[in-house]
C-alpha cells in the first residue's frame, strides 16, 4: 500500500529552514526531501548553513539525496514561492552577494519579515551573536571537531535503533540539554538575539545556528530558533492567521505513516 504522507500537503504563509548542512556526512536530507514534498509555502526563508562549505573542503560529500534537497528547493521558487536566503557561517561566502537574485532565490544578510497579524520579526542566521565564533577560530575548529565525534556515535546510535524497531533520537541534543555550560552558552545567545531585535524595533527574532530549536518569548520579544536537520529535523512555520509554530519532523513523519488527513494535527510550540 502507498504511504499517504507525499500526497498530503500542508499550507502555511511562510517556513523557515536553518542549518541543513548539505555536503556534510550528518545532514538528514531524506527527512528535509520528505518535508518539502509535504508542504506548500508563500515565503520559505533559508536561515544559513544550508550549504555546509566548511565540511565540503575538508572531504566532497554530496549524495543524490542533497541535490534532491536542492532540487526541492529550486522547484518551489520557480512555481512561485518566494525564496530568500540568509547565509550562515558555513556559507559565509554568500553575503558578499547581498540583495542578488539566484534562480530566482533572494540573497540578504538579514531581513525583516511582518507576519499576518503585524509582528515585526529580524531574520538573522545567528553566529553574530556565538563569541566562540568571534573570539577564536581555534576553539570553534576544536568544538567542531568533537560535535562530529558526537554525531558519528549518535549515528551509529540511531542505526541500532531503527534495527530494534524505535524511532530517531538525538543523543546530542540529549547532552546538550544536561550539560551545565552548554544550556549557559545557549541561554547567552538568546539575550543577544533578543538585544539585537529590541534594537531592531522588531517584536520577535528568528535565528539558527545552535541547533536548539525553541519558539518562547523573552522579555516581551517572541525568541524563534528554527533548530536544524542534522541532529533535530525542526522547522518554524507561520500560519495564516501569523502564529508561529514549531515542527519536530522526525515525529510528523512518523506519524504521518499511520494517520489520515483529517487526523493529522501539527501542533508543537505554538507562539
Amino acid at each position: 500500500m502507498t504511504p499517504i504522507y507525499p500526497m498530503f500537503e500542508n499550507r502555511y504563509r511562510s517556513i523557515w529552514l536553518s542549518d541543513i548542512h548539505l555536503g556534510y556526512r550528518g545532514c538528514k536530507a531524506e527527512y528535509l526531501l520528505d518535508f518539502l514534498q509535504t508542504v506548500e509555502c508563500e515565503r520559505l526563508y533559508l536561515v544559513g548553513d544550508i550549504v555546509d562549505i566548511w565540511s565540503m573542503k575538508k572531504s566532497l560529500y554530496w549524495p543524490s539525496s542533497h541535490s534532491d534537497v536542492l532540487r526541492a528547493i529550486f522547484d518551489k521558487a520557480r512555481a512561485g514561492t518566494q525564496v530568500i536566503y540568509v547565509p550562515g557561517n558555513h556559507d559565509e561566502a554568500l553575503r558578499d552577494y547581498d540583495g542578488m537574485l539566484f534562480g530566482n532565490i533572494k540573497v540578504r544578510k538579514n531581513h525583516l519579515h511582518t507576519t499576518a497579524d503585524g509582528r515585526r520579526m529580524l531574520i538573522m542566521h545567528g553566529d553574530e551573536f556565538d563569541s566562540v565564533i568571534q573570539c577564536s577560530r581555534l576553539v570553534s575548529l576544536i568544538g567542531c571537531i568533537s560535535y562530529d565525534v558526537l554525531l558519528y556515535i549518535n549515528r551509529m546510535l540511531n542505526h541500532l535503533r531503527r534495527r530494534l524497531g524505535f524511532s530517531y533520537w538525538s543523543l546530542a541534543s540529549f547532552l546538550k540539554s544536561r550539560v551545565g555550560s552548554a544550556m549557559q552558552h545557549v541561554n547567552n545567545f538568546e539575550k543577544a538575539a533578543v538585544y539585537e531585535a529590541q534594537r531592531h524595533a522588531a517584536q520577535g527574532v528568528i535565528c539558527g545556528h545552535i541547533h536548539h530549536a525553541e519558539a518562547r518569548e523573552i522579555d516581551g520579544i517572541l525568541y524563534c530558533n528554527t533548530g536544524d536537520w542534522v541532529e533535530n529535523c525542526t522547522a518554524l512555520v507561520e500560519k495564516q492567521d501569523g502564529g508561529i509554530e514549531l515542527l519536530h519532523w522526525t515525529e510528523q513523519k512518523s506519524c504521518l505513516k499511520s494517520i489520515t488527513p483529517d487526523e493529522f494535527d501539527i501542533n508543537r510550540k505554538v507562539a
